[in-house]
């Protein structure tokens, strides 16, 4: 028996709450802002993509922020959370941006969350980005498995596969078609009643 204590680790976006950056497409009506790591596995080519847009359309950090503060957890999201906080440590790792994760780690109760930070102007434009690592989520469950801990990870994108390979346990979370294809290796679920049945038994 694994003597080492366990812990669970999962992506945010599409997981616990829905994609950022769908929500503010929709919001502002420009639909080239709906592709995300599940479209683009080059994370920068993806930012990079995506400010242009922003830069061309006059759109701000204030603009994405008030479409952020609309959005609400997924389905069981906020239940979820309480649920697996009290069966062992939990945390979240996403490539989102703290002036973004505000709003939405306040309806989910405050998890435990690493990400990363946008850069920004005086005037509110977003001129960059600023990873905390490359390849943050693999190296955070590299550092975690140091401190002695099994894993269980949780992601539903292409950015999201490292982390999922260095866990103990990578499960996949209503992937796209294209990542379950490239990815067979992680088994997949759709729902977090199936999600908290793969941790109970993990923790067995």
């Amino acid at each position: 028996m694994d003597a080492r204590p366990p812990l669970v680790a999962m992506d945010l976006e599409g997981v616990l709450v829905p994609e950022v950056w769908i929500n503010v497409a929709e919001r502002t009506g420009i639909p080239d802002l709906r592709r995300t790591t599940r479209d683009e596995p080059d994370y920068d080519k993806l930012m990079r993509y995506r400010l242009g847009i922003l830069d061309r359309h006059g759109l701000n950090l204030a603009d994405i922020q008030a479409a952020i503060g609309t959005m609400e957890p997924l389905p069981g999201g906020r239940a979820f959370v309480d649920w697996v906080r009290q069966q062992c440590p939990f945390i979240i790792l996403s490539d989102t941006f703290e002036q973004f994760a505000g709003p939405l780690m306040a309806k989910l109760g405050w998890p435990t969350l690493f990400c990363n930070r946008l850069e920004v102007e005086p005037s509110g434009r977003i001129s960059g980005w600023r990873l905390r690592q490359r390849d943050g989520k693999r190296k955070a469950i590299e550092g975690l498995h140091g401190l002695d801990y099994r894993i269980i990870a949780f992601g539903d994108s292409y950015n999201d596969t490292s982390m999922l390979g260095a866990a103990d346990c990578g499960v996949l979370f209503r992937p796209s078609a294209a990542v379950v294809k490239d990815f067979p290796q992680f088994p997949v679920i759709h729902d977090h009643a199936a999600m908290r049945a793969a941790i109970a038994d993990f923790l067995k």
